[in-house]
């Protein structure tokens, strides 16, 4: 009997506009892989505090509704869905409230422990069904997954990660654009170090830097990382 090889799995961490949800779907594509984001984790429980009136002062409340949060959320890298209650929010999610909330929620020890609970059992089922899956976030390398065997810390400039999210949120990436992006991107990442490390590479984990790679040399970059390390 032949035996079926062990499902893989690939943590890809990163601050902020570094690249790692766009690069993460595109690789899970690549190599025909389910996809993770544990940031739209986040942001779904962020989207559900404010629809069930959540006070987001009150960190026992906040834990209640993690724990309770009916998320379903798909791991098709081409499409990847999020819903809570049977509602779609997968673009609600995105807008600029539920970001600059986010990390208030994302910050609760007991929030954190809950979500990551849910991220390993995700991460094993999709690996599980599809043999490989690409969970991306701020701890995924560290906490949340440290045994798996490819763990990756994609990072950029401050100026490039600046540059790419205010193109993403604005459509431009003049200094007026960056500007109105620079408080968002940088606080998040300031308030999510307390809690995760993502700005230094654990031992074991491949540094790529992508702030002088456009969007496809990134790609290239970690899928070489994943070629070294792939059973």
């Amino acid at each position: 009997m032949t035996s079926q090889p062990a499902p893989f799995v690939i943590g890809i961490d990163g601050p902020s506009g570094s690249g790692k949800s766009s690069v993460s779907r595109a690789v899970a594509s690549r190599i025909a892989a389910g996809y993770l984001d544990t940031g739209a984790m986040y942001r779904a429980l962020t989207w559900w505090c404010r629809e069930t009136a959540v006070d987001l002062a009150d960190t026992e409340a906040i834990t209640a509704a993690a724990v309770a949060l009916p998320l379903a959320i798909g791991d098709d890298p081409a499409a990847p869905t999020v819903h809570v209650d049977g509602a779609d929010i997968a673009r609600a999610i995105r807008a600029n409230e539920i970001s600059a909330l986010v990390s208030t929620v994302a910050v609760v020890p007991a929030v954190r422990t809950e979500m990551q609970r849910r991220q390993r059992e995700l991460i094993t089922g999709i690996a599980g069904r599809r043999g490989a899956c690409v969970a991306e976030g701020r701890d995924i390398t560290t906490v949340v997954a440290p045994e798996a065997p490819v763990r990756i810390l994609l990072t950029a400039s401050e100026e490039a990660r600046l540059r790419r999210r205010s193109l993403e949120v604005h459509g431009a990436s003049d200094e007026a654009a960056v500007d109105a992006t620079r408080d968002q991107v940088l606080r998040r990442d300031r308030d999510d170090s307390t809690v995760s490390q993502f700005t230094v590479a654990a031992d074991g984990v491949v540094v790529v830097d992508t702030s002088e790679l456009d969007f496809d040399g990134s790609v290239e970059a970690v899928l070489a990382v994943i070629a070294t390390r792939c059973p």
